[in-house]
């Protein structure tokens, strides 16, 4: 019997990094040894004050359902964070704590667009961005960026795009997959514009040059997306939150009453010490990465490799291979088969990164290495290793 299937679904393209990680895993299996550079998954451990936390908290029974916002000292937490990070005042009741930001940015998505409804977003950017608006009816809308603006999107470009259907702009600052951040500049003319601004600042913790800001700093009226995978290197943990409008909180709750019910208890809890011990950690992952991202830079550059835009932020290059192959899904798959190296084609990220690769340096420098080795000598059988 055939199953018809709806028609959302078949919208959905393939995430391209998660296929080369798949395939990779099948090829691990037969006996090969993969470098994995394809993820934006952080090879330190979560802090130990943190996995500590967690056991005191099941060893309590924190097992229950908590409030569908999430616990009422998390999101003091997370207000408390905001204050003293960026001098915004927010309260418990805008904030809302789910298990990750993707569930939220699909609850987000559905109670902003109507069908047809339209939301702007960077190309490139990351790579589930139109995913989650086609899923909720909506049509995603790209701003095709350049590497001089650091892939980020002007306003004058958005305002452009500007249509009777238009709900809101997506920005990621730091971005994946090009790292790079939004200046006090342009955040300020980006929130001039007559449309709502949803912030994904996952990366927040991970700025290495130049001024961190929320777009909170600039407007009240905006919806922020944060989270704990990166900077606490806690991605398996599922830990996120929603900062909105008052008026609109009530709305999202229900959603996330019917769809979700609450995030974890024990690590909610978890996440009330990620906030208030852990920032000396993270201060070293930062440093950790700053220092891989030096090396890598001048390494790819080294290999031929371009490297338009540095990134401030984030644990990702993204690197112009056109010179090489202008498919990056085949450049990729090919590199990944003759040397073992996982790397994330650009495709993946939208039409404005195609013929790129994206380089994540969340593994150890030994890898970092070895990986670039191994590169090398593919290039130089291809005949495309500089003199």
């Amino acid at each position: 019997m055939e199953i018809p299937l709806s028609r959302r679904t078949a919208q959905i393209k393939p995430f391209l990094a998660m296929e080369l990680m798949e395939r990779a895993k099948v090829l691990q299996a037969q006996g090969r040894e993969i470098i994995y550079l394809c993820l934006g998954e952080p090879d330190v451990p979560t802090p130990a004050a943190i996995v500590a936390a967690t056991g005191k908290a099941l060893a309590e029974q924190a097992t229950s359902y908590t409030h569908s916002l999430g616990l009422l000292e998390l999101r003091e937490q997370i207000c408390q964070h905001y204050r003293q990070t960026y001098g915004v005042d927010i309260t418990p009741e805008q904030v809302m704590v789910s298990a990750g930001t993707s569930p939220l940015m699909l609850l987000l998505f559905s109670a902003l667009l109507e069908e047809g409804d339209e939301l702007i977003f960077s190309d490139p950017g990351y790579a589930c961005y139109p995913s989650f608006v086609r899923f909720a009816g909506g049509v995603p809308v790209p701003v095709r960026t350049v590497a001089k603006n650091g892939f980020q999107p002007r306003a004058d470009e958005v305002r452009a795009l500007l249509s009777e259907r238009s709900r809101g702009l997506l920005i990621n600052s730091p971005s994946n997959p090009a790292g790079s951040i939004l200046s006090s500049r342009d955040l300020a003319a980006l929130a001039e514009l007559p449309i709502p601004i949803i912030s994904d600042e996952i990366y927040h913790g991970l700025t290495y040059s130049g001024e961190e800001q929320s777009i909170l700093q600039h407007t009240q009226d905006a919806f922020v997306l944060g989270g704990f995978s990166k900077a606490y290197a806690m991605t398996g943990w599922r830990l996120g939150y929603l900062i909105a409008p008052l008026p609109v909180m009530r709305r999202l709750q229900i959603l996330h009453q019917n769809f979700m019910i609450c995030a974890n208890h024990f690590v909610q809890r978890a996440g009330i010490v990620a906030l208030r011990d852990c920032q000396a950690e993270v201060g070293g992952m930062r440093a950790l990465y700053n220092q891989r991202r030096v090396k890598l830079i001048k390494e790819l550059r080294r290999l031929g490799f371009g490297v338009h835009c540095e990134p401030q932020g984030a644990f990702y290059v993204l690197a112009d291979a056109r010179h090489i192959d202008g498919d990056s899904q085949r450049l990729a798959l090919d590199i990944l088969e003759q040397t073992g190296v996982a790397v994330t084609p650009g495709v993946d990220f939208g039409d404005g990164a195609e013929g790129f690769l994206r380089f994540s340096y969340t593994r150890p420098q030994e890898d970092l290495d070895l990986a670039l080795e191994r590169i090398s000598l593919y290039l130089k059988r291809r005949g495309c290793l500089p003199n």
